[in-house]
């Protein structure tokens, strides 16, 4: 069973921050990596407010798993699981960056959720792309991953995960590796089984949610779902990185696609020379 199995998640849940503070590694990134400030510039946590007024150091929050922009209405995409807390009427909140200034918290707003395939839909109440932020968004790729391929995954994370504070600009984690093979599993209890895509690099805690792109065209390929725990021998087997004892998992982006349409909202498709252009 992989980590963020509906099963599991029920048993985590009342120490969920506990979990994403204490276990948050540093990534490993590498110095052959894009360095492109506009694919950082899409992502951004997916957090709590806490304070109700700011201090000197700005909102105290807590840190839940990461989202990032597909168009410039303000349109996000996480991970499902990532929004389980926010269930009782809690409000989530993205945190987002400024030019020359301290980070800024954003009230989004819940659109639509797919628990199958564990895929949501979030929208900014304040378009950040109408005001004067550091926010991109990133094309979403209609050809699947495959088996070899190199992706990149991007996310976001507080420096101090026990009080992380809108001051604080966060940090980026960038880790590099590639598809070791499809396998099929539940993402959501009593739901038919989805798809998840094996990744030979590692998955941090808080990472859920954050997009896994093709090194090529730089477009997103999928969404981090968490660490594989099952049997994966083979599959890492096959691969030449196969030092990992414990993959990533990573949903198909092609769900999250199928929820715009069901939805109707816009998103971009890859195109050369790093422009894009809107798809439904």
């Amino acid at each position: 069973m992989h980590q963020n199995s509906k099963k599991n998640r029920a048993a985590w849940l009342p120490g969920l921050l506990a979990c994403f503070f204490c276990c948050l590694a540093a990534g490993a990134a590498s110095e052959d990596l894009p360095d492109d400030a506009s694919l950082s510039a899409a992502v951004c946590p997916i957090v709590y407010q806490l304070d109700q007024f700011p201090s000197a150091r700005g909102y105290h929050y807590s840190f839940f798993g990461n989202g990032f922009f597909i168009n410039e209405e303000g349109y996000l995409l996480t991970a499902a699981h990532v929004l389980e807390t926010f269930r009782d009427g809690g409000r989530p909140y993205v945190l987002v960056s400024r030019p020359n200034r301290p980070p800024q918290l954003l009230q989004a707003t819940v659109i639509a959720i797919d628990l199958e395939h564990d895929v949501a839909i979030l929208r900014a109440n304040s378009n950040p792309f109408t005001s004067k932020y550091r926010v991109s968004f990133l094309p979403l790729s209609s050809k699947p991953a495959s088996p070899g391929e190199s992706v990149l995954a991007l996310s976001l994370r507080p420096p101090k995960q026990q009080n992380a504070r809108t001051f604080e600009v966060p940090r980026e984690d960038r880790f590099s590796g590639e598809v070791l093979s499809y396998e099929s599993t539940q993402l959501e209890k009593s739901a038919p089984s989805s798809e998840v895509f094996l990744l030979s690099h590692p998955v941090i805690l808080g990472q859920s949610g954050s997009p896994v792109l093709a090194l090529d065209s730089r477009a997103v390929v999928g969404l981090i779902e968490g660490r594989w725990l099952r049997s994966s021998a083979v599959s890492i087997t096959k691969s030449s990185a196969s030092s990992v004892s414990t993959p990533g998992a990573a949903i198909p982006i092609r769900y999250a696609i199928a929820l715009l349409q069901r939805k109707s909202i816009v998103w971009h498709a890859p195109q050369p020379a790093q422009s894009a252009s809107p798809a439904r």
